[in-house]
């Protein structure tokens, strides 16, 4: 997938808009949660921006796969959570709140953090003199725009104008999610003739990667005692990542249509695992009268 109309407009309009969405559901008052609940955001946090992309480099250096692939798989563990990891929480009975916390909080620090990471992987995977390099200072300020700045446009309108926020933010999901599917659609079938070479890597790669995080969000927040709400909130925001702003950095900044396959896959997968989360959210809830 070269660099096109696609890539370099539709994919970062459909980005823009989805945390457009998200910030018509935060208010000031999400970001006070650190306080108030300071071990569930600590181990929601390390969790997802340390254990997470761990996993990632263990399980891209464990299975074979190609340079780029491996490089792919690191960008979508080093991704902040998706929208998507919200509405999945809610579902499955979790802590909204904190979910909607660890978002935003993830989605502002991985503004720095994708950049550099995402070199040191690619210089790691492809080797020193091949490695495929995101210009740090821009891309920053790219994801800034992109991410945090529709966020924050979301949050002032959920603020000052609540009735049109309500309004904005059930358009925004349906239209986010259709530019999303599109876009995968395209990137799989532009990259069909070369598919099955990645599968085998990219599917047992991606599968691992969304259920062994999950499992360790899940057990991290376990050993900590947080409550089963908490738990079941951290074990799908670790889980589900926004595959979305992995896309636009392979496919879109760094025009690197094979590292953008793991992001594809994930962003279908996950929603397969998230299902899972949901029916085992609501038989807890049930079972405990949550």
């Amino acid at each position: 997938m070269e660099s096109n109309i696609f890539t370099s407009v539709i994919l970062p309009i459909a980005l823009g808009t989805m945390m457009l969405g998200m910030g018509l559901s935060l208010v000031p008052e999400d970001f006070q949660r650190v306080g108030k609940y300071p071990k569930a955001v600590i181990i929601g946090l390390v969790s997802q921006l340390i254990v997470l992309p761990i996993i990632g480099f263990a399980i891209a250096k464990i299975i074979p796969m190609q340079p780029a692939i491996a490089t792919g798989l690191m960008i979508i563990a080093l991704c902040p959570g998706g929208v998507s990891s919200n509405l999945v929480t809610f579902l499955a009975k979790g802590d909204v709140a904190l979910s909607v916390t660890l978002t935003a909080l993830s989605s502002l620090i991985t503004i720095f953090t994708i950049p550099i990471f995402t070199n040191l992987a690619s210089q790691h995977f492809f080797g020193q003199s091949a490695a495929i390099e995101l210009p740090i200072g821009t891309t920053i300020l790219q994801i800034f725009v992109i991410t945090f700045l529709p966020t924050a446009i979301g949050m002032s309108i959920r603020q000052f104008a609540p009735t049109l926020a309500a309004k904005l933010e059930k358009f925004t999901s349906v239209s986010a999610a259709s530019l999303l599917a599109l876009i995968i659609l395209l990137l799989i079938i532009k990259e069909w003739s070369r598919l099955p070479n990645f599968i085998l890597q990219v599917g047992v790669g991606v599968l691992l990667l969304n259920t062994l995080s999950m499992l360790a969000g899940f057990y991290l927040s376990k050993l900590f005692n947080l409550n089963p709400k908490q738990q079941i909130c951290i074990t799908i925001e670790v889980g589900l990542q926004n595959g979305t702003l992995g896309i636009a950095i392979t496919a879109g900044l760094l025009n690197n249509p094979d590292m953008a396959i793991p992001a594809a896959i994930y962003s279908l997968l996950m929603y397969v695992t998230g299902l899972l989360a949901i029916g085992y959210g609501r038989q807890l809830a049930k079972s405990k009268n949550l």
